[in-house]
């Protein structure tokens, strides 16, 4: 159980500087970025998706990683375990879907719940982000220049 302690610790801390880089550079670079301000949004929408993207594959990865060579725990169900079972299960838990066809046996069920409440937390920090940079770029573009760009 230490052991998964210090993965969801860790694991936090890596995802959460993960999305905070990617959101600075999104942040410092959208407005010099030479592109419709529409795309700018587009740009926003992809990034943030490549990000969690990453941070699923970094939990997958993980608690595959936990399972297969510390014997800290399985999952139950689907079509046995995997490293793709866990990347998907990494997906359903991240993005709180929740399908319930893989269910996490043992320590590996704290990972689970702090991926969880980590995915949450970051999908609500990305949806913040790309209100804010809406809200900008609309000001910014609602002129009949910015429709003939577009």
């Amino acid at each position: 159980m230490p052991l998964v302690i210090l993965a969801c610790c860790l694991l936090v801390v890596s995802t959460t500087v993960l999305h905070y880089e990617v959101l600075r550079a999104l942040n410092a670079g959208l407005p010099r970025l030479g592109i419709p301000d529409r795309m700018k949004l587009v740009v926003v929408i992809l990034a943030t998706f490549v990000a969690h993207a990453v941070e699923i594959a970094m939990y997958g990865f993980v608690l595959y990683g936990l399972a297969d060579w510390h014997g800290a725990g399985t999952l139950d169900g689907g079509l046995g375990f995997s490293l793709a079972s866990c990347l998907y299960f990494s997906a359903e838990t991240y993005t709180s879907l929740g399908f319930g066809d893989f269910t996490p046996v043992g320590a590996v069920r704290l990972l689970a719940g702090v991926e969880a409440l980590n995915g949450l937390l970051l999908i609500g920090w990305s949806a913040s982000f790309t209100y804010i940079a809406m809200e900008r770029f609309w000001k910014t573009g609602t002129g009949p220049s910015d429709d003939a760009r577009a």
